[in-house]
């Protein structure tokens, strides 16, 4: 069978649209008011931690089930693991390599997800483990020879209004690895789980049919759950199986998630509080950036390229994003007391830096209440100058991506709230 290297990042753009042009000029973001983490939908202020638990807090969290991500409707059958490799040394001799498939439908077929983890191999204990989706199949996260290679989803070379399934060639091995740093993060004393996303969910208009989403969903609705809240879902699926797998502290999981998958990861982190610590790199508009700001991607574009991603009431924010009851100061809010990093980069305008900043910051006012400090301060700070309160925030230099800078940040993060 003919091997296919090429890795898709994702299709969206239905036939017949045009998306917005993007505004980069301050001057034109214009006046916006965000609305109150600390204010009940009945006008009451929330006063003490225990309003914020039992009411303020499932407020948000539905009405970012109905308005935004959509409502997660799992399948009924109980997820089948299938292990793969049991345990085998690896890089080098610092590692223990482990691959598990899931099985979503409750039998070993249909839609799954296969789960690479690397444990550090001279832990004297149960390790923290931070938890990712990769872009790729599982072998572009490192050139480790045991990783099995996959599948993903491409365009059809013979017709190109088509998306088709292809297993990766060798080519295909440590193609991603720079956004990954795995003996880093072993070295550090942090096991790393990871799985393609294209494997819960793909990642196409269209493509309903082919993953998770259609063990219990025929059709796109105004509040089902897109493609973020299926990704999202394929997270915590992934600590399930950890939490039995000794080797792993399931007390110190860390979810990590860069531009679409830090959106995704974000979601995941305000559903499932199994989730000790949250970092969103570069997730930009839908994620840590706050929508209300006309900068870089927008509400209105994000929902016309990528309609898949979100529940369908989400567009019909897109132009006027003022009317939508919640912004992403709210979204991390929702992780509190927990800590949560947001990471920017300095030639990312598309993923609007700024507003990811002002997210953190006014996301403090939460964690503050209930007796935390947020990021401490409303000034956005400079290049490389992590700010590493319970809420955490760095813009570095450089492009969209995944950077060593930005890992090692993430682990000074962890070590800090989670411990080695």
């Amino acid at each position: 069978m003919k091997k296919w290297m090429v890795v898709l990042f994702g299709v969206g753009v239905a036939l017949g649209q045009v998306a917005p042009e993007a505004n980069y000029d301050e001057a034109k973001v214009g006046s916006y008011l965000l609305p109150d983490p600390l204010r009940l939908s009945t006008g009451a202020a929330v006063g003490d931690a225990d309003t914020w638990r039992r009411i303020r807090r499932p407020e948000i969290l539905r009405i970012y089930e109905g308005e935004v991500f959509g409502r997660t409707v799992a399948p009924e059958t109980k997820v089948v693991a299938e292990v793969l490799d049991g345990g085998t040394p690896a890089l080098g001799g610092k590692a223990v390599r482990k691959q598990v498939r899931l099985w979503f439908g409750g039998k070993k077929e249909g839609p799954g997800a296969t789960v690479l983890l690397y444990l550090p191999a001279k832990s004297k204990g149960p390790a923290p483990v931070f938890v990712g989706l990769s872009f790729g199949p599982n072998a572009t996260v490192h050139a480790d020879p045991g990783i099995v290679l996959g599948e993903t989803w491409v365009r059809d070379p013979e017709d190109r209004t088509k998306m088709v399934k292809r297993a990766v060639g060798e080519e295909a091995r440590g193609r991603g690895a720079s956004r990954w740093h795995v003996e880093k993060i072993v070295e550090r004393g942090f096991g790393l789980a990871t799985a393609c996303y294209l494997e819960i969910e793909p990642d196409f208009v269209g493509g309903l049919g082919h993953g998770v989403r259609a063990l219990s969903q025929k059709a796109p609705g105004a509040d089902e759950w897109g493609a973020l809240g299926a990704w999202a879902w394929g997270l915590s699926r992934m600590v399930d199986y950890l939490e039995t797998d000794p080797g792993v502290d399931a007390k110190r999981i860390a979810v990590v998630g860069h531009s679409r998958l830090g959106k995704a990861a974000l979601w995941a982190g305000a559903q499932d509080e199994r989730f000790a610590l949250v970092i969103s790199n570069n997730s930009g508009e839908g994620g840590a950036a706050l929508a209300r700001r006309n900068y870089g991607e927008t509400l209105q574009r994000i929902t016309t390229v990528f309609p898949h991603w979100f529940a369908g009431n989400y567009a019909g924010y897109g132009a006027d994003p003022g009317r939508l009851p919640v912004d992403a100061h709210m979204l991390l809010a929702l992780m509190a007391p927990r800590p949560v990093y947001v990471a920017s980069a300095e030639e990312d305008r598309w993923a609007d830096p700024q507003g990811e900043f002002l997210a953190a910051s006014a996301a403090g006012r939460v964690y503050e209440l209930l007796g935390k400090r947020g990021l401490g301060t409303d000034e956005m700070p400079g290049l490389h100058a992590p700010v590493m309160e319970t809420v955490g925030y760095h813009i570095r230099a450089g492009k969209h991506d995944v950077t060593e800078y930005d890992w090692e940040q993430y682990l000074r993060f962890a070590e800090k709230h989670l411990g080695r």
